[in-house]
């Protein structure tokens, strides 16, 4: 599903520091095949953390996120909005991405945000925040029936 004509891509050409400028510009950028990119970005000892893992240095990075990419057909990222820091940011975004197992094989669309902070021009520690039932529980055939209704009564 291809969502370019409703939203564009953050344009990083607004005043930002380098190191955020960088990292804005490479997640725009990255996908399943150019995963060598995030050596411009992260700092070798890097803090990454998000709702299921938490990597420390940036070789364990770098084989956490070629595992992950490793089992999708694509994926993508959209920069909505930055919330700019001369060390530190937070970063609006969706990913788009495909798996063969989830949501049979036709993409899923997942909102996020992400604490960063820089040292020495790199990114130093990375959080993100997500909704990990809509990005994987969701699209598994029996699992993704009862998340959607447990979520649906929640909200009544």
């Amino acid at each position: 599903m291809d969502n370019s004509a409703t939203h564009q891509s953050l344009d990083t050409q607004g005043g930002y520091p380098g190191w955020l400028n960088n990292f804005v510009e490479v997640y725009q950028q990255l996908s399943t095949d150019n995963l060598d990119l995030l050596e411009r970005i992260y700092h070798s000892d890097v803090l990454f953390e998000d709702p299921m893992h938490k990597v420390h240095g940036y070789q364990n990075l770098n084989q956490y996120f070629a595992t992950l990419y490793s089992n999708l057909s694509a994926c993508t990222f959209r920069i909505n909005e930055v919330i700019p820091g001369d060390e530190q940011a937070a970063i609006y975004w969706q990913m788009q991405f495909s798996h063969p197992k989830l949501n049979g094989g036709d993409s899923v669309s997942v909102d996020g945000h992400s604490h960063i902070k820089q040292a020495q021009g790199k990114v130093i520690y990375h959080r993100d925040y997500l909704d990990v039932g809509a990005m994987l529980y969701e699209h598994i055939p029996v699992v993704g029936r009862i998340i959607k209704a447990i979520k649906q009564r929640a909200g009544q």
